[in-house]
């Protein structure tokens, strides 16, 4: 099991675990921001070494968390997935820990009520489902699964008409819930309790959402993909290589970073390494992620 790197955070009655599935993958920054340069990555000293190398590598990770709010305990994106086939090596057939680590953070999975996918990209559905005796399950049976009606409108609307690269992660992830009609499509400002509810942060995709805490005057956000890494606080403007709609999400994260600086809401990035979680700060013009 990656006991090891999970994370747990109270935020006033909220419980929050982290679970990860890839650990610290190291990539070229151009990878996520055009004409991305080692040189710009260390621009930025406070980087190092939890979210960059000093040679100017970006530093992120693939993983989901889970909490538990008055009666509910809630999956927040459910990661890549064991046993499929995606468009990049790393993340076919892989074979992960995911539900004993669950298990081990305190969330087993038969414990799971509500499965809240930001969207619906490739990383954020595979846990969905499992495959059993070769054909993909529910993994969570029990749970009433969360998709936003405007992603998942747009989601069908691309299928349709072939305007995207792969949809096999719609097949093994998605198509079974609601096959299975364990679906809710919710809207964008969705209230899961009353401690946890959605925060619409469209751009990555359409109807990408944030997830906002607030218990007993303490708060925190999930950022989903609304950013990937925290060298997008220093210049949220810069257009992102992943964003579908890239004006609108350079819009959201400037708007995003305005909202929550200099203020004791605790930033928990999803695609952020440990720690994870942080404030963002001045930072001279900019901002930057101060840690905890």
């Amino acid at each position: 099991m990656a006991t090891e790197t999970i994370r747990h955070w109270k935020i006033g009655d909220v419980d929050v675990a982290r679970i990860v599935e890839v650990n610290n993958w190291e990539d070229d920054i151009a990878m996520l921001l055009p004409d991305g340069k080692p040189e710009y990555v260390q621009r930025f000293p406070w980087l190092v070494p939890q979210f960059a190398t000093p040679a100017g590598r970006m530093l992120i990770s693939f993983q989901c968390f889970v909490l538990r709010s008055r009666d509910k305990c809630v999956m927040i994106d459910t990661c890549i997935g064991n046993d499929r086939q995606r468009e990049y090596p790393v993340f076919c057939n892989m074979q992960t820990t995911f539900l004993e680590d669950l298990a081990a953070a305190g969330f087993p999975p038969e414990s799971i009520d509500t499965v809240m996918c930001s969207h619906l990209h490739f990383d954020h559905v595979g846990w969905n489902t499992r495959k059993i005796d070769g054909k993909w399950v529910p993994t969570f049976p029990q749970a009433r699964y969360l998709f936003g009606r405007k992603e998942y409108d747009y989601w069908q609307d691309l299928r349709e008409t072939g305007g995207y690269h792969s949809f096999d992660h719609l097949v093994d992830s998605v198509d079974p819930i609601i096959e299975a009609n364990l679906h809710d499509l919710i809207e964008m400002d969705h209230a899961i309790t009353d401690e946890v509810w959605l925060e619409p942060t469209p751009g990555h995709t359409p109807g990408h959402v944030s997830v906002h805490i607030r218990s007993h005057g303490e708060e925190a956000v999930i950022t989903g993909d609304m950013m990937h890494h925290p060298i997008q606080l220093a210049a949220p403007e810069m257009h992102g290589n992943f964003d579908m709609d890239k004006e609108q999400g350079a819009k959201t994260r400037r708007a995003f970073v305005e909202r929550y600086a200099n203020r004791k809401v605790m930033i928990i990035g999803t695609h952020f390494c440990d720690p994870t979680a942080g404030w963002i700060v001045r930072d001279g013009d900019a901002w930057k992620l101060a840690l905890e």
